[in-house]
């Protein structure tokens, strides 16, 4: 099972991006994204590499769950 967060894209060079989760940034690879991106644009992440780009309201939706899901997981086990 694969999990794909979605991802800022903060900077492009070519076929390269650089992205920010949550304040974590990582570089990138754009070649298999079927459509353009740009700065300011969301994209699903796997192994490296772009593979969509997801509208803005349901990227910021899904961190929000995902940011619950973690703060639940931390009270449940402290």
């Amino acid at each position: 099972m694969c999990l794909a967060i979605p991802s800022k894209v903060i900077y492009i060079d070519g076929f390269k991006a650089k992205v920010d989760v949550y304040g974590a940034q990582r570089e990138i690879n754009l070649m298999l994204m079927p459509e353009e991106v740009g700065i300011g644009d969301y994209v699903l992440v796997h192994a490296g590499f772009a593979l969509q780009k997801v509208e803005q309201d349901a990227a910021q939706d899904s961190l929000k769950l995902i940011s619950q899901i973690i703060e639940e997981e931390r009270a449940g086990s402290g």
